[in-house]
């Protein structure tokens, strides 16, 4: 079972200050010495790219809904081996999970499945004595979520922080940390989010520069890396998740056998992906390339297969389209029935175009931004024969865009979205599977086996 010390840092709601605490503290971390593991609740994309700014390490997320309760042990394992301790950044408020769901995929399940002990980060900047009804709260609500310890936020001086002292004693919860308002470590957002690491290279290295300075001020290092080392073995982690099929002579099989080359694009443009994509692409037999869609004319040599995920195209609408090389060998490529598998950002992508600007052209469809936020969980079923699955294959995926697609002809739907949202959404066209749902494809490993295999044949 996996022994890695851990901490879960969760709030009580949004905007309580758990990135700037838990980014802070890996970093705080890392420059003691240790080798520290990032991981983060939920399916953002956003947040992992400051975790491994932080430790120099791949942030990694743990999706109880996407992935599954039963792979969450597995996926800390395999993200945390060999280092000396595993800092998990919650989401939303402690107990907000998928809707309708319970606890499902909130931080309090993910702490409970990792058996981890959780700190709870607290915005005081309105209150005082009240932050020891609130802390109260969350502590009893559910008794096998063990809060070792309260980290203030937004602290407004020494005297405020001397009465939310006084008043969390009643608790029994210690005080591990108490921060001041700092706007060097603020980052920028804009409509879902923070801005990437990728787009804010610089600047993102002095947030989280001051985040760490920050946060070794303020908390006791010390008291928290104890408290790290009290969390218990977690379940099913003795067996890390790993890329790797098992079927018979598999491996000895992908060494004998051509590797295509499957390009993946990167860069500040599309910035949303899981690492295990990458992971399970290499052990399923290809060459992974990435390549920037804002600054490579062309796709990278022998491009048997593309992946586009998620990102910011209607930010870099305006030089994609002036990629007029780039767009029209991707079109080609799609044309000549190589898969493509593209989710939201590429999806916008393939379309004939974006906001009125041309786009690749591959899709019968138009995209433009709106103002309705379209954003949770979805639970899915493959309606049409794929790259990436057959007809009936059941996966869980996530929705977060602020635009929407008009399609025109010609193509089949990639999804039926069950539940009260019932509905058909994305396209199966050639070898093109194109969609707004994010998927984990370590909850359905043989996505990335069947992508593979149709870049050697196709």
């Amino acid at each position: 079972m996996s022994s890695v010390p851990r901490l879960v840092i969760a709030a009580p709601s949004s905007g309580s200050g758990k990135t700037t605490v838990a980014t802070g503290l890996m970093a705080a971390f890392a420059a003691r010495g240790l080798a520290v593991s990032p991981h983060k609740v939920g399916p953002d994309y956003i947040d992992p790219g400051y975790h491994a700014l932080a430790t120099g390490r791949v942030g990694r997320n743990l999706d109880a809904y996407l992935c599954g309760p039963e792979l969450i042990g597995p996926l800390f394992a395999h993200g945390a081996s060999g280092c000396d301790i595993a800092v998990v950044e919650g989401v939303m408020g402690m107990y907000d999970g998928a809707a309708g769901e319970g606890e499902l995929a909130s931080t309090a399940h993910v702490a409970k499945l990792l058996r981890a002990p959780v700190v709870l980060v607290v915005d005081a900047s309105s209150q005082s004595r009240s932050v020891a009804a609130l802390v109260h709260g969350f502590v009893s609500w559910d008794p096998q979520v063990r809060v070792g310890g309260v980290i203030l936020n937004k602290v407004a001086s020494d005297r405020h922080e001397e009465l939310l002292r006084e008043a969390l004693e009643s608790v029994g919860v210690p005080v591990l940390g108490a921060l001041r308002r700092a706007a060097q470590v603020e980052t920028p957002s804009r409509h879902l989010g923070l801005v990437p690491v990728a787009e804010r290279r610089g600047a993102a290295v002095d947030s989280v520069r001051a985040m760490a300075a920050q946060v070794a001020a303020g908390c006791d290092l010390a008291a928290l890396e104890d408290l790290a080392r009290t969390a218990g073995a977690v379940p099913g982690g003795s067996t890390p998740w790993t890329p790797v099929l098992p079927t018979h002579n598999h491996s000895s099989r992908l060494v004998e056998r051509p590797r295509p080359v499957v390009a993946v694009a990167g860069g500040e443009a599309f910035t949303f992906s899981y690492a295990e994509h990458t992971e399970l692409l290499t052990a399923a037999g290809a060459d992974v390339v990435p390549f920037d869609p804002l600054r490579d004319e062309r796709l990278p040599d022998g491009t048997a297969g593309l992946v586009v995920g998620g990102g910011f195209p209607e930010v870099y609408a305006g030089e994609l389209a002036a990629n007029d090389s780039l767009r029209k060998d991707i079109a080609a490529l799609a044309e000549r029935g190589a898969p493509v598998a593209a989710e939201c950002a590429g999806l916008l992508y393939l379309c004939r175009e974006l906001d009125g600007l041309p786009m690749c052209g591959v899709l019968d469809a138009t995209a433009r931004m709106s103002e309705r936020l379209t954003l949770g969980y979805r639970d899915a079923v493959a309606v049409s024969d794929s790259v990436l699955a057959p007809a009936g294959t059941r996966m869980r995926g996530h929705e977060f865009h602020r635009t929407v697609v008009e399609p025109g002809a010609g193509a089949a739907p990639a999804w039926g979205v069950r539940g009260p949202d019932r509905r058909i959404e994305g396209f199966v066209q050639q070898g093109v599977h194109a969609s707004y749902l994010h998927t984990h494809w370590a909850a359905e490993p043989g996505v990335a086996r069947r992508f593979v295999e149709r870049c050697r044949t196709s």
